[in-house]
């Protein structure tokens, strides 16, 4: 198993205990560190948060209540597209993804999932590279969601593409990768 498989496991482990109000505690202190980041800007495209990952629906909900654009990815064969929320069904992996047409412009922020993050911003996801070749030719900011206990050490390789910033309970990590 290589080294990423490995954070992988590991990381999922992590995430799978780390639950109750320890869970909701750092969810709470990661919508306010995101809202007050990016709280002016107009457009988001936002992963669906599943299981153990950091919560995205409460982040969702306040963007569409403050009349924001929220689009959430689709998986179309190799690609993510970006949908403007709407109904939406069981997609790609189980997760929840919107219907309708797909949206080519550009979006301010994009919100990553990631199981592992390092000191330059590389990311480990879940190994399909769905974000990687999305991210690759678009002019958004690149934020990741999760908690603190998923920086870790590891090499990044040619085609990940790191991210801006990353945002969990103790705050904002900002990278050099502009």
């Amino acid at each position: 198993m290589n080294v990423k498989n490995e954070l992988r496991e590991k990381l999922k482990i992590k995430r799978k205990y780390f639950e109750g109000y320890r869970r909701q505690t750092a969810d709470a202190a990661i919508f306010e560190n995101f809202f007050n980041a990016y709280g002016g800007c107009n457009s988001f495209l936002v992963y669906n948060s599943v299981g153990t990952e950091a919560d995205t629906k409460a982040i969702i909900g306040q963007l569409l209540k403050d009349g924001k654009k929220v689009y959430l990815p689709r998986v179309c064969g190799e690609q993510i597209l970006a949908v403007p929320y709407g109904e939406t069904h069981k997609g790609a992996f189980g997760i929840e993804e919107p219907e309708g047409e797909s949206y080519t412009g550009e979006i301010d922020i994009t919100v990553v999932p990631l199981l592992a993050v390092n000191g330059q911003g590389v990311r480990i996801g879940y190994g399909k590279g769905y974000y990687d070749r999305y991210l690759a030719d678009r002019h958004t900011k690149k934020v990741g969601l999760g908690y603190f206990f998923q920086f870790e050490n590891f090499e990044g390789e040619e085609h990940d593409v790191p991210l801006d910033e990353f945002v969990c309970e103790k705050g904002i990590y900002y990278y050099a990768n502009k």
